[in-house]
């Protein structure tokens, strides 16, 4: 999930761009995260990565949100 955010951060999106505008140090550090990430993971390079990407995704939410149905929301659950 981490490594996918960071790519779509860095090279897809307009998300780093305040936080560059305010601190341009940081592009060092998420690069270099990037980086690792990509040189480590061989899951970006299997056929089936959407795939597994959307289940980790799942996944997370249903374990900060509980249930399906509440992480579809983002509601937290009580």
């Amino acid at each position: 999930m981490l490594s996918d955010w960071l790519y779509r951060a860095m090279h897809q999106a307009d998300v780093l761009d305040d936080l560059l505008k305010t601190d341009r140090a940081v592009w060092s550090p998420i690069y270099t995260m990037s980086g690792a990430l990509e040189t480590t993971l061989a899951e970006v390079f299997m056929p089936d990565y959407d795939e597994r990407l959307k289940a980790a995704r799942e996944r997370l939410l249903v374990e900060m949100y509980g249930s399906d149905e509440e992480a579809g929301t983002g509601e937290a659950a009580s």
